[in-house]
């Protein structure tokens, strides 16, 4: 496949992450989602732990900013002053349109669907579930407890939402953003991959 990237934007416990790795697999190209967390820790410097957790969501206290223009008061660059959340975006941002510029690729998360507006070969998509199949999944993987699977599930895709709507404008998981948006608990993992492989391909039918 010649120069076609793929994103993949999904709610928590919908397998988007098996669904974007499925699909690299059957198309030979290059696979990013925790790449991307290990590549933008080594470009800014900051924790893989803080990158992990706060690379695709947003972190809404007064004091985590603060604290950092604390102790940056008065030295420094404008880079120094910019919340960390707002660096770490940017970084990733960077990360984002090197990887896009290598070549073909599948990218999950992390707002690349967005960062990749500009381009013209780019197939953006979204994969959702109902809450009992996203559960399921979930506990099936030892993500959450049996208790507060529900919640966390909630959360997670809040935050997901919050950090998209912050940094683009525009609303996370709202079909007019993508070209396909697909229910993994009907088709399961295997069609969903089949789908956007054959769309991918009726996109750009010689790749």
């Amino acid at each position: 496949m010649q120069g076609k990237i793929i994103t993949i934007s999904r709610q928590c416990g919908s397998g988007g992450h098996s669904i974007g790795s499925e699909l690299a697999k059957k198309l030979d190209v290059p696979f990013y989602d925790k790449e991307i967390i290990e590549m933008a820790a080594k470009e800014s410097g900051f924790h893989q732990e803080f990158v992990e957790e706060q690379g695709e969501h947003m972190n809404g206290s007064m004091l985590f900013n603060i604290a950092h223009h604390v102790a940056y008061a008065g030295r420094g660059s404008y880079k120094d002053y910019q919340p960390l959340q707002d660096q770490l975006y940017f970084t990733q941002v960077k990360v984002i349109k090197e990887l896009a510029e290598k070549g073909p690729c599948v990218i999950v998360g992390r707002c690349a669907d967005y960062i990749l507006r500009d381009r013209n070969d780019v197939l953006n998509v979204f994969i959702h579930a109902d809450m009992e199949h996203k559960k399921n999944r979930c506990l099936e993987r030892g993500q959450f407890s049996e208790e507060n699977a529900e919640d966390m599930i909630r959360r997670r895709d809040k935050l997901r939402a919050d950090h998209y709507r912050y940094y683009t404008d525009e609303k996370w998981g709202d079909s007019t953003n993508y070209h396909l948006c697909m229910d993994s608990s009907v088709f399961g993992i295997e069609k969903c991959v089949s789908m956007i492989e054959n769309a991918c391909r009726g996109m750009y039918p010689d790749s």
